[in-house]
């Protein structure tokens, strides 16, 4: 996240765009799920965590050569809530006012139907899930937006069909081709197309997401394996 570390306003902005769009849902869930907050006193405090990490020089305690930057966050929210200052907060912002134009209903959403876990549960490997599904979400949606400005919507459409929905038993190459009316050799072509891109698109968002070179050969080799390549 070096972005979010410039000294350049546009670039520090952009920094701190993507910083909040990869880590507001693990923040707000693990709230949730560690702290067994109630969805009020949740949105409330992923409000002020990300009003703090925008509006002070919170990254400049961040040392990447120490650790992770999810992890820095991470305990960052797990002393904001122990500290619960929640109510000095909605006194000093006037009521509680809303800072960022998040999609709390989503998220909780996506908590009911996987189910909150104990707050007893490990809270790292639970945080570790939901920055996964981060940064898995946000490739897809760049590769989606990708694929439709270069007219390669029907790519996409059956990457999404094939390894993205959860439809069981999942689609023949068959089936798919007569659902897009292509020919059979063009689903292997546009799986290994989409695939090939998607994992370009995860490695670039991987890099937005982390503070430095290292950090980001290490979260490589821990989504994709030792084989991933930083370039």
């Amino acid at each position: 996240m070096v972005a979010a570390r410039s000294e350049d306003p546009a670039e520090r902005r952009r920094g701190l765009e993507i910083l909040v769009a990869a880590y507001w849902k693990p923040v707000y869930k693990l709230i949730r799920a560690r702290w067994n907050r109630s969805t009020e006193d949740a949105r409330d405090l992923t409000q002020e965590f990300f009003a703090r990490v925008i509006e002070k020089d919170f990254l400049a305690g961040f040392d990447p050569g120490k650790g992770r930057l999810r992890t820095f966050l991470r305990t960052c929210v797990d002393a904001m809530a122990k500290n619960d200052v929640r109510d000095a907060m909605r006194l000093k912002r006037g009521g509680g006012a809303q800072v960022l134009s998040l999609d709390f209903e989503t998220a909780e959403g996506e908590l009911a139907l996987a189910g909150i876990p104990a707050p007893e549960d490990r809270a790292d490997e639970f945080f570790e899930k939901e920055w996964v599904r981060s940064v898995f979400a946000l490739a897809l949606a760049r590769l989606r937006a990708e694929c439709e400005a270069k007219g390669k919507a029907a790519n996409f459409r059956v990457f999404e069909r094939y390894d993205v929905e959860d439809e069981e038993p999942r689609p023949t190459y068959a089936a798919l081709a007569s659902e897009f009316g292509i020919a059979a050799t063009d689903v292997t072509n546009y799986l290994a197309w989409a695939r090939r891109e998607f994992r370009r698109v995860a490695l670039d968002t991987l890099r937005d997401m982390t503070a430095s070179e290292e950090e980001f050969r290490r979260e490589a080799r821990d989504l994709f394996g030792l084989d991933a390549r930083a370039g």
